[in-house]
């Protein structure tokens, strides 16, 4: 095996007493690993295949396990499913062959925190040692954030949990508003890069000229504009988290790009003559049916399992009515301040039954114009302006309409008011108490929708 790299010095302040077990067949390829785990004040242990390596982890506590894939006896595989089936509390890592992506991804999905590729660069196994050895022994220290009891909501957490210990690629699917960016914060939360740079992406929103320079950086004079040195997001993510959000709208030519870099843990910035070593775990998400984009074309399918190698399904709101009023609770006491404003139980009633398109950012967005339309310190059913339940089934083929939702909101509440003005001949007074509201609460959505009475005046009482 062929390790490039030296090992410094400050590496020695690593914590003595912490062991790592090598498991390999070659004993040239143990002697460079140890000399290398032991200049960083690491104990190491031994193991020539894969019944030995069984057999030591049995009989004494590691810090770390660092496994080959292909040994006389078996696998490296078999190595990372013992202590996941035992619940042994030892990071486990593993060394693929260059190329050989789908030994990592499998043994990533069984349950190994990370992989080093061959040869072995000496800078990302100290960094990959530095990871393991920070490994919070916990669960998630930030699942409070993510609220409700229902099954669907459990399984959110029990995956942030156990997938915050690896640093295998994840892929959180749902629809829009369901809460995949929160999800990506709490993995990181919970994790040994939480410390460290989270730069989250809107795939979306780069023009495609751009998108190179913006994912990998470039050169000063490498294009029109580029009038210095500049570092792209894996640059400005070294050492932390990527997050890739609608990672479907990248265009095809960048998906290779992309592939690549994560692949290599490498990148090129545009106009540079060298590659730059980046550690950078990736977290993508998208509302779309990614396997459907891989179906169609329009996503590459080596990506698609290369990103999706642990996923994770937010549920929509209406898949979780019981946690609404606790939800629509914590987001009220958050956006009161210190007023006294409290549901009614009708108002609760009709939250739970709403089908919620927008999901969690919709109901957020609903309590915040219900705290300015409510009277006399409560919520009721009218202050929540909730479309009709004949109009808000989940059409998907209508769905697009009501997008972005801010301003799919705004014309819900504009027509509202507007029918209870006309109700009263534009009578601002009587319109406002009609619709339970004070006159100056009235004046100032109107003022903010801009409506104006017949004549254009916006007093029109």
């Amino acid at each position: 095996m062929e390790m490039a790299g030296g090992v410094s010095m400050a590496d020695n302040h690593r914590v003595k007493s912490a062991t790592v077990l090598l498991v390999d067949d070659e004993p040239d390829i143990l002697e460079l690993l140890e000399l290398a785990l032991r200049k960083m004040g690491l104990e190491v242990d031994r193991a020539g295949n894969v019944r030995e390596a069984l057999t030591k982890l049995a009989a004494r506590r590691y810090d770390l396990c660092l496994t080959d894939m292909r040994m006389p006896d078996g696998d490296g595989l078999q190595v990372v499913q013992h202590i996941m089936q035992n619940n042994l509390d030892v990071p486990v890592a593993v060394i693929t062959a260059h190329g050989n992506m789908e030994n990592a991804i499998t043994a990533l999905k069984a349950g190994a925190f990370d992989y080093l590729a061959k040869p072995v660069s000496l800078n990302q196994l100290r960094a990959l040692v530095k990871s393991a050895l920070k490994l919070p022994q916990a669960g998630p220290s930030g699942d409070k954030m993510l609220l409700g009891h229902s099954p669907a909501m459990q399984k959110v957490r029990d995956l942030i949990g156990r997938v915050a210990r690896s640093q295998a690629p994840v892929h959180i699917s749902g629809e829009s508003g369901s809460g995949k960016e929160l999800a990506a914060r709490l993995i990181v939360q919970s994790g040994t890069r939480h410390d460290q740079p989270f730069i989250a992406v809107n795939c979306g929103a780069i023009p495609g000229n751009l998108m190179e320079s913006e994912f990998f950086g470039c050169k000063k004079g490498a294009f029109t504009g580029a009038d210095k040195d500049r570092d792209g997001f894996f640059q400005a993510a070294h050492g932390g988290t990527l997050f890739l959000d609608e990672v479907a709208d990248l265009p095809l030519d960048m998906q290779v790009k992309l592939l690549r870099a994560i692949q290599e843990k490498c990148v090129r910035k545009i106009g540079g003559s060298g590659e730059e070593a980046v550690d950078v775990r990736i977290i993508s998400a998208t509302h779309r049916d990614l396997a459907e984009c891989v179906r169609q074309g329009k996503f590459r399918q080596d990506l698609y399992y290369r990103l999706n190698v642990i996923p994770i399904q937010m549920p929509a709101l209406r898949e979780s009515r019981e946690d609404i009023p606790e939800i629509a609770q914590r987001i009220l006491e958050r956006l009161r301040g210190a007023a006294e404003v409290r549901f009614s139980e009708k108002a609760l009633h009709a939250l739970q039954g709403y089908s919620f398109p927008g999901n969690v950012r919709e109901l957020e967005n609903i309590i915040e114009r219900a705290l300015a339309l409510c009277t006399e310190g409560v919520i009721e059913e009218q202050d929540l302006l909730l479309v009709p339940v004949e109009h808000n089934q989940l059409d998907h083929a209508a769905l697009s309409s009501k997008y972005p939702l801010p301003e799919y909101l705004d014309r819900v509440e504009k027509q509202v008011l507007l029918e209870a003005l006309e109700q009263t001949g534009f009578n601002r007074t009587a319109a406002a108490k009609l619709l339970g509201l004070t006159f100056r609460t009235m004046r100032y959505r109107m003022e903010r929708l801009g409506i104006k009475g017949p004549s254009g005046a916006d007093d029109a009482d």
